[in-house]
């Protein structure tokens, strides 16, 4: 694959980076401590970016400081109803459709759970999906959404995540508004229809449940910070595909499931 690094593409993956996070250009200004005039210069081609920008951008847009440069591809993520109309990415992501559904029902059934919780915007709901799809593999060994998660700056990040948000919005299952919490731009998902509960079996939506209860009521901060303890996360390297197969690694205070005691010898 060819990759573009020159100084005009890094002006327009900023701007780009920018927009998916649904950012202004004075809020990131804000986070940066820098003019609104100076982000626009960059997003421009008008000015370069200093290394310390850059790491700023990186913190703020959840991406690495290579893929900012163009050094590094993003995963693509392939729909069942979707072919591609780009070159072979780095990680190449291809979908089933019956994940897709259920993904969808677990979302649906999260939201109508949380939507109206004020800390539940999008960096909370990918943790509280990680959570459930790995508590759900290490509890019954079989996968529940099967959504691959990347570790990221501030937690797991399932990846299909952006692209069936997307179909949910085209399909009216689901709303996305932009709002503020405690001062921070937050996205949030309102349901637009109900989870078709026949969907999940009783195991699934009680590890859901459990979820919830436990995890839910955590601001974005603090649920992150939860998940940087958690051994998958700690096992992977920065944007590497956390392994489902870590959980039966985990720290008794993550584990969700009893394990029979190995004998213990003195040495």
């Amino acid at each position: 694959m060819e990759i573009k690094t020159g100084p005009k593409e890094l002006a327009f993956r900023i701007k780009d980076l920018r927009e998916r996070k649904g950012l202004s250009q004075e809020e990131v200004a804000g986070m940066m401590n820098i003019s609104r005039s100076a982000v626009s210069q960059i997003e421009n081609n008008e000015r370069g970016v200093s290394s310390l920008e850059l790491a700023a951008f990186s913190r703020i847009f959840e991406v690495s400081t290579d893929y900012i440069l163009g050094l590094e591809a993003s995963p693509e993520v392939i729909l069942p109803s979707q072919k591609s109309q780009t070159p072979k990415q780095e990680m190449r992501i291809s979908v089933p459709q019956v994940k897709i559904d259920k993904f969808k029902q677990v979302l649906l059934y999260l939201l109508e759970r949380c939507a109206g919780k004020p800390n539940i915007g999008e960096t909370v709901l990918y943790k509280l999906l990680y959570f459930i799809d790995f508590n759900y593999y290490e509890a019954y060994e079989e996968q529940l959404t099967g959504a691959t998660y990347m570790k990221n700056k501030y937690g797991p990040t399932p990846v299909q995540f952006i692209k069936i948000i997307d179909q949910m919005e085209n399909d009216n299952e689901i709303k996305m508004i932009k709002d503020k919490y405690y001062n921070y731009p937050q996205k949030r998902y309102i349901p637009l229809k109900k989870a078709d509960l026949t969907k999940l079996k009783a195991s699934e939506k009680e590890t859901i449940d459990q979820v919830i209860n436990q995890l839910s009521d955590k601001t974005a901060s603090e649920i992150s910070e939860y998940s940087h303890e958690d051994i998958p996360w700690r096992a992977t390297k920065d944007k590497g595909e956390i392994d489902y197969e870590l959980v039966f690694y985990r720290a008794p205070a993550y584990s969700v499931r009893s394990y029979p005691e190995e004998d213990s010898h003195e040495l």
